[in-house]
């Protein structure tokens, strides 16, 4: 579930390294002292400080001699990663007092864009780097994200795979916009790879709007504990499920967890499915006449 607020992110991507010649130019010695015995001050490095409210994510970046980047930033600014436990730091090329090596740190060296004291890396620079370091459909998932949520835009989009080697350009095709989560997109990625029909963000009359219509009659609804935890969800989601099955379709809910760490087991539930369905009957077109969400 995506929490972060445009004014999270905007003081995320503005936050700077204080250099302490920069800091003595609006403050003596003994402020600085203070700033820093009260808190309001962190000392990451030798003559380097950050504000105290900075993430802790960007303050570990800056005592690595970095910036966070790649799938690190982008989940601080509400993206969906598909594995976020290692820290990406970018590094440029000419940076002196390198922190020893770590399992806990994956180092990015390259030239930025982005302001030299910025704590975070260019968004597009750090997408780009998210589309090497994942898996392909994970890379999908993560830019269907950041477009979904605004933090990248078309033009963000097309600059992202301006950034990427010539084969990284048969991912594009694949974006969609409407994919409200990274396990949607990646359930609608598995589902492709069957070769079965699949829409996105369907309004049925009298079920509402479900995350996936697969070959015209099948609902999946990719759970995640976010909004499926308590019991009002679940009786919502079980009323949803009779009312679809009243109107001929069959709803599988594959949790997120699964979707993303168990996709083979997943995959044979569809697989089972739709060799159930065929060779019975197959529902209409009367019956799968949802409109698409806007």
């Amino acid at each position: 579930m995506n929490t972060t607020t445009t004014s999270d992110r905007t003081g995320i991507l503005d936050a700077d390294l204080l250099t302490y010649s920069e800091l003595r130019v609006w403050l003596p010695r003994r402020r600085i002292a203070r700033l820093l015995d009260g808190g309001q001050l962190i000392r990451v490095r030798k003559g380097s400080y950050v504000r105290s409210d900075s993430a802790p994510q960007l303050v570990a970046a800056a005592r690595s001699g970095g910036r966070l980047d790649c799938i690190s930033l982008l989940r601080l600014l509400g993206v969906f990663v598909l594995e976020p436990h290692v820290a990406h730091i970018q590094m440029d090329r000419t940076a002196t007092r390198i922190a020893a090596r770590t399992d806990a740190v994956v180092r990015h060296f390259r030239a930025s864009a982005v302001r030299p004291l910025s704590l975070a890396a260019d968004v597009v620079e750090a997408a780009a780097q998210a589309c090497r370091c994942q898996p392909p459909r994970a890379a999908i998932a993560t830019l269907d994200s950041a477009w979904h949520t605004g933090l990248l835009n078309d033009e963000g989009i097309a600059a992202v795979f301006g950034r990427l080697p010539r084969r990284y350009q048969a991912l594009r095709p694949l974006l969609d916009r409407r994919s409200e989560s990274g396990p949607e997109t990646l359930m609608r990625l598995l589902v492709r790879s069957l070769g079965l029909a699949v829409d996105i963000q369907v309004r049925i009359d009298g079920v509402g709007r479900v995350d996936l219509v697969v070959e015209g009659w099948l609902i999946i609804e990719c759970d995640s504990e976010a909004h499926h935890a308590d019991w009002i969800a679940r009786k919502r989601d079980a009323r949803r499920d009779l009312a679809a099955a009243t109107r001929g379709y069959t709803t599988l809910r594959p949790i997120a967890e699964d979707i993303m760490h168990h996709p083979e087991v997943v995959l044979n539930a569809v697989r089972g499915l739709v060799a159930a369905r065929r060779g019975v009957h197959s529902v209409g077109s009367s019956r799968a006449t949802g409109r698409k969400a806007d």
